[in-house]
């Protein structure tokens, strides 16, 4: 359904160091960067068919955070959701909402943790649990 997610940053090196560490739990090379032709500087990760990417707002506005958004990423087990988690606050990120862990609803047993990128982005890393198990 998406071909990418794209989200702004008001410094390009910082959110770099932060993604290439979080991203590179879930086994992501580092970013590639790139500039584009008004030579603003884009953050390209591309992983198992997906693109995420960092990019510095090419209207020369502050990068804002959008009120209501997460950006979820599929982890392989509850052990890399704790990963994400550790590793997004050890790089600059902010723990937010409930400590890591499983959680049950309508769409049945879920292991997340959420986070802040130092933009103030709201990350999740989830892991669906299979039923009976």
């Amino acid at each position: 359904m998406f071909s990418h997610i794209m989200v702004g940053t008001n410094d390009i090196e910082r959110s770099k160091r932060f993604y290439d560490a979080v991203l590179a739990v879930l086994g992501a090379p580092a970013g590639m960067p790139n500039q584009n032709a008004t030579g603003h500087t884009r953050i390209f990760y591309r992983h198992e068919g997906n693109t995420f990417s960092v990019v510095e707002p090419i209207n020369g506005e502050p990068a804002t955070v959008a009120n209501g958004a997460t950006i979820g990423f599929k982890c392989a087990s509850p052990e890399q959701v704790r990963a994400f988690h550790d590793t997004a606050v050890a790089h600059g990120g902010t723990s937010i909402e409930e400590p890591p862990g499983l959680r049950e609803g309508a769409l049945g047993a879920m292991y997340l943790a959420y986070v802040r990128d130092p933009d103030g982005h709201k990350l999740c890393a989830l892991h669906r649990v299979k039923s009976g198990g």
